[in-house]
């Protein structure tokens, strides 16, 4: 349950003089706020800082792949030698995908 640490304190003596009709009425004003969000909706409203980079250019320096190299016949990715778990059929397969 939510605190209202903004909201004046009572005294002990105070909290035990409550009648059971206030602490009702307290507790059906307290659910009456609660609201049914879709939260797709929501969600879309939101915008991430930095989420736009449609103007963004990406500029990444491509190496050919080098003789201590091979690429996964499964996966595509170019691994390491120490990498190669199989070679079947001229197919080589990393560990990850082994």
């Amino acid at each position: 349950m939510a605190t209202d640490y903004d909201a004046p304190r009572r005294d002990e003596v105070d909290l035990g003089e409550d009648s059971l009709e206030e602490l009702k009425a307290r507790r059906v004003d307290a659910q009456s706020s609660v609201v049914d969000v879709d939260e797709a909706e929501v969600a879309e409203s939101f915008e991430l800082p930095g989420a736009d980079l449609a103007d963004e250019e990406l500029t990444v320096k491509v190496l050919p792949m080098q003789s201590d190299e091979f690429r996964c016949s499964r996966c595509f990715l170019v691994h390491h030698r120490s990498q190669l778990a199989i070679e079947r059929n001229g197919e080589l397969i990393c560990r990850e995908c082994a």
